[in-house]
């Protein structure tokens, strides 16, 4: 053995042992540690938090719930939340492996909220605004009555007060243990921003990851300028169902933002950090 190959084999041994250390220290301290979903790379909760929730080794966009995307948006104190005394109810007392009732009241615990959407007044960099912020950890950011309710009064509430309207949506669609009553909210919410256009207000969609079916079909697209945030995936139908029905292999990169972006259906693509500043600036321009 040369002096090299010595040297070669004991670094290799060094970098197995801090491996086996690393790995070890995750297993005792789980609660500290999380893996990225695109990187692998092992990674202190900490870090990703001070990071905006963004990894910083590939920079992929982890979802983020919608009280801490008013947190990172909006300016510090300024969310005044409205209408948060509109509840959902069970109307069709639907059940399929467990109740309705069950799922909400399972949703309602794990994220402190009583739907899907937050909506308020806020501003961005002093720029006042009327928002809907949508979280995916409710039921998969699910439309159904309540979120279309909420949306159309906030978007009622911009038009009485003469502000802009910045929708950040994140949903998986309609509710389906709402039935029709939930694909009704496309045809009220639609409605709402053909108001807002006849009034001549700003409508600004923020979309992020991800955002489909029912949602991307009504409010989650019709706005004046259509932000997304860097990687989010939006379209109507998933991929796969729309691979098994044309029968053909679609690119790795179908339905991302920046897909989106090539054939003109997004306006802008942001990364996390910058869109505070991208908004702000949309605002400031529209004044």
């Amino acid at each position: 053995m040369t002096v090299q190959d010595w040297f070669e084999k004991r670094k290799e041994a060094q970098i197995q042992r801090r491996a086996l250390e690393a790995r070890v220290e995750i297993e005792a301290n789980p609660d500290l540690w999380t893996k990225c979903v695109h990187c692998d790379a092992h990674l202190l909760k900490k870090d990703i938090e001070e990071n905006e929730m963004v990894c910083p080794v590939c920079d992929y966009h982890f979802r983020v719930n919608a009280r801490t995307r008013i947190k990172q948006l909006f300016d510090e104190g300024s969310f005044e939340e409205l209408f948060s005394e509109i509840k959902p109810t069970d109307p069709l007392d639907f059940v399929d492996t467990e109740s309705y009732k069950d799922r909400l009241d399972a949703a309602q615990s794990k994220t402190g909220m009583d739907d899907a959407v937050v909506t308020g007044i806020a501003s961005i960099e002093g720029h006042k605004l009327a928002t809907a912020v949508m979280d995916f950890d409710f039921m998969g950011g699910s439309m159904g009555s309540v979120v279309g309710e909420k949306v159309t009064r906030i978007m009622e509430k911009a038009i009485e007060l003469r502000l802009p309207v910045l929708v950040i949506t994140s949903s998986g669609g309609a509710r389906m243990q709402e039935s029709a009553l939930s694909l009704m909210q496309m045809a009220k919410t639609s409605c709402a921003c053909a108001r807002l256009d006849e009034a001549g207000l700003l409508y600004i969609n923020l979309i992020t990851d991800p955002t489909f079916g029912g949602v991307t079909a009504s409010f989650g697209t019709l706005g004046d300028i259509i932000v997304a945030e860097q990687g989010a995936r939006v379209g109507f139908a998933g991929r796969r169902v729309i691979e098994q029905t044309i029968r053909q292999k679609l690119p790795s990169d179908f339905q991302t933002a920046e897909y989106l972006m090539k054939y003109g259906q997004v306006d802008v693509v942001s990364s996390r950090k910058n869109l505070r500043e991208t908004l702000s600036n949309i605002l400031a321009m529209h004044e």
